[in-house]
Order: structure tokens, then C-alpha cells, then sequence
């Protein structure tokens, strides 16, 4: 599942777990971005939000390592919560380069987008995280690059890809048409 932050992306997770549970299933969500800052934390780096500021090799080697961990998961759904793109000084680096599809070998791909005024809406009540300074201009761009992310990740990996708008106050009726399109 990706989407750029403020499109409300761990409120649809933490919902969704609760209902893939009820369906007696085993259910894992993990958020990529986490287990690459573990590793990257063990190497010195204090912030997270510094991941998308390292040099994109580094990344690319957090990566590989974030998925050789997901690829181990044994649970009956395993649900990535990650970005389509990182917005690094040397441009849109790929959330889910060709190396990483080839070792994680995901089945769906969800895409959550949100009006723009409300992503830059929620971005601005969101004071857990250190985040770059942005206009609505940004947010449509984001969402343009996030579309184009995923789509390519679909193509690459031949995994359907499920656009969900995630509108203010209609969150069981997105969670209901990503446990639809996984399957559930």
C-alpha cells in the first residue's frame, strides 16, 4: 500500500488489520520506511526522515535489506505500508525499484490518494514528524508521481494496482473496497 503522507494511510491499516483478523487470517503490516531506518540506525543515522537525504545507493542497499526481511514474513496477508517514491536531493527515487518487486513478489498494489486540500490539510495537524515545507502545487504533483510510480510497479511486476481516493470521514468505505480488491 503507498501513498504520500497525509492521504491517511495508517488509519486504513490499523482498520484493515482489525477486519482481516475478524476473517481469521494472519495478518502482518509493515512499514518498509521503519525497517529500513532499524538498519540504517544501526549505522548511525538518529532521524528518520534523514532516510530520503542519504545518497541513492544507500538507499537502494536499505531497500534490499528492508525486502530480504519482508520476503521472510509467514503470515497469512502481508501488507507493506510504504511510499511510491522518496523525494531525494537527486530527484524521485523509486519507493519499489525493480530489485526490490523481484524479492518482496507482491500480489496487489494499493494506491491511496486524498484531495489535495485535505492531504496538506492533515500534513499541517501532523506535528509527529519533520516534514518538508509544502504548497497544494506539490501535493498534485506528488500525487501525479505517485501515480505513475505505481503504475510502472504493476507493469514490472504484472500485480494489479487498486486506486483508492481516501476522502474525509469515508474510511470504511475505502477499507472496504481495498479488502474487495485483495481478495477478503
Amino acid at each position: 500500500m503507498v501513498g504520500i503522507p497525509g492521504v491517511g494511510k495508517t488509519t486504513l491499516l490499523l482498520k484493515m488489520k482489525e477486519i482481516i483478523q475478524n476473517h481469521l487470517k494472519t495478518v502482518s503490516v509493515i512499514s518498509f520506511g521503519t525497517l529500513m531506518f532499524d538498519v540504517a540506525r544501526e549505522n548511525g543515522l538518529s532521524d528518520r526522515d534523514g532516510l530520503r537525504k542519504l545518497p541513492v545507493s544507500e538507499q537502494q542497499n536499505l531497500q534490499k535489506i528492508a525486502a530480504e526481511k519482508i520476503a521472510l514474513q509467514k503470515s497469512d496477508v502481508v501488507i507493506i505500508d510504504t511510499h511510491a517514491f522518496i523525494s531525494s536531493p537527486e530527484g524521485y527515487y523509486p519507493g519499489l525499484p525493480e530489485h526490490v518487486l523481484k524479492i518482496i513478489g507482491p500480489t496487489n498494489f494499493v494506491s491511496v490518494s486524498a484531495k489535495p486540500e485535505e492531504i496538506y490539510n492533515r500534513r499541517m495537524r501532523d506535528d509527529t514528524r519533520s516534514r518538508d515545507k509544502i504548497t497544494l502545487a506539490n501535493i498534485k504533483k506528488e500525487l501525479d508521481v505517485q501515480s505513475g510510480m505505481i503504475s510502472a510497479c504493476a507493469v514490472l511486476s504484472g500485480a494489479p494496482v487498486k486506486h483508492i481516493l481516501n476522502g474525509e470521514g469515508k474510511i470504511d468505505e475505502a477499507v472496504d473496497k481495498i479488502i474487495k480488491a485483495i481478495g477478503m
